[in-house]
């Protein structure tokens, strides 16, 4: 029987492979973090130097992987196209800043030497410095996922007409985008990179006809087989 509940539930989120995903994600950011033979960009504009350190701005910062893990399973568990088109959106962008950062190595320069204060939030900076490095800043993908998951809740049928779960979703994901320069993980020119790659994949996943795409193509393709066998009937009676 529970072999039976196994088999039952695992061909009911077969769509899971997707996941496989963060084999490839994960090992090679960890070989661009371990990189030491590059020479690394700095990333820096202006207006970053207009913006003080905040260490209050590190609870949306961590946040954000709740944020990004519960959107996706939520999706995983209850709509299966919704979901692919999240981790569409979610994973093309996420492979295009790897492809960025390692033909492009950057890095940023903004981190306090000290802390003003000294308190839980400023230890868990300091953890998050320690644990993450400043390279492979632009684009970033804190904003680009944070984007990218609100724009999937806004697109989803059931959640966009919660206007709590719309609006919560949206306040946190400007916090989100906000704690990565008030923390001073990010330029501002990474978020920018990243709110632009978000909408330009936004557009290309969310706004684009696939299903007419796909109709349109695979229609040409019965037009080229019976034209194709139309020329080999004729052919044959010659």
């Amino acid at each position: 029987m529970r072999l039976q509940q196994l088999k039952s539930f695992l061909h009911k989120y077969r769509h899971g492979w997707v996941f496989s995903y963060f084999i490839i994600y994960i090992t090679w950011f960890v070989l661009l973090e371990k990189r030491d033979y590059v020479e690394f960009y700095p990333m820096h504009m202006r207006l970053d130097d207009f913006i003080p350190f905040c260490e209050y701005f590190i609870v949306p910062y961590l946040l954000w992987f709740v944020f990004i893990a519960s959107v996706v399973l939520y999706f995983f568990f209850t709509n299966t196209k919704d979901f692919y088109k999240c981790c569409a959106l979610l994973f093309s962008g996420m492979t295009i800043c790897l492809i960025i950062y390692t033909i492009f190595p950057n890095e940023q320069n903004l981190r306090p030497d000290t802390f003003a204060n000294s308190n839980i939030f400023t230890r868990l900076v300091q953890f998050i410095y320690q644990t993450d490095t400043s390279t492979n800043v632009c684009p970033s993908i804190h904003v680009f996922n944070s984007i990218g998951v609100f724009m999937a809740i806004a697109e989803n049928k059931k959640l966009r007409k919660n206007k709590w779960i719309l609006a919560g979703s949206g306040i946190l994901t400007v916090l989100i985008c906000l704690s990565t320069v008030f923390l001073k993980q990010h330029s501002c020119v990474d978020g920018f990179c990243g709110i632009g790659l978000a909408v330009i994949l936004y557009t290309i996943v969310y706004r684009m006809n696939w299903d007419k795409l796909f109709a349109s193509l695979n229609e040409m393709k019965k037009d080229e087989s019976k034209a194709k066998l139309k020329k080999e009937k004729a052919n044959f009676w010659r």
